[in-house]
């Protein structure tokens, strides 16, 4: 897989200058930055299918580019026919390199691929500078072959920042190039 460092070269060469004018910081440490990105697939089928899980984890692999990590049920819920420690879904958290691989193929390649994308909504920040947003199929990335899906599954995306304020987060993910509907 290709490491995609102009990105992390952009943050220090035109993202940091930008947001210390913008925000008034006196120290580049000041300026906030992207922590980690973590990826969700819930998967409620997988309770019942143990091959769900695994042929979900395999594409999750393919798209993040590191192994996810079987997330299980804490409490049954009779209703949904889930017991205490059953799987239910697959994470994986990025950082460092494999973060800003996935950051530049997910706004370069992924988010204009996506059918009727008319922009990220920009109110989709948790109030402490993290941003989180959902994709509806893992179609969308390059990685995964169409031809081989059996089952169409969807994902959050959660952009943990070191932003204290909302307005500093998204100013940041704009410089990034995330694409926010006006």
């Amino acid at each position: 897989m290709p490491v995609y460092v102009p990105l992390k070269e952009m943050y220090k060469n035109e993202i940091v200058p930008a947001m210390m004018k913008e925000f008034g910081y006196k120290n580049i440490h000041q300026v906030p930055k992207i922590e980690k990105i973590v990826i969700n697939m819930g998967i409620g089928e997988g309770s019942r299918n143990k091959d769900v899980i695994d042929v979900h984890a395999k594409e999750l692999t393919l798209i993040a580019g590191q192994k996810p990590v079987v997330t299980k049920a804490k409490k049954s819920i009779s209703n949904f026919k889930i017991r205490k420690g059953m799987p239910i879904g697959l994470k994986v958290t990025l950082r460092g390199v494999n973060m800003y691989n996935f950051l530049y193929k997910l706004i370069n390649l992924v988010l204009p691929k996506v059918r009727d994308f008319r922009g990220l909504n920009p109110n989709a920040f948790d109030g402490k500078g993290n941003y989180s947003f959902g994709l509806t199929e893992q179609l969308v990335f390059p990685e995964i072959s169409p031809d081989q899906v059996k089952r169409v599954q969807g994902m959050d995306i959660v952009i943990v920042t070191t932003a204290k304020t909302d307005e500093e987060a998204r100013k940041l993910l704009e410089l990034f190039g995330f694409p926010f509907r006006r």
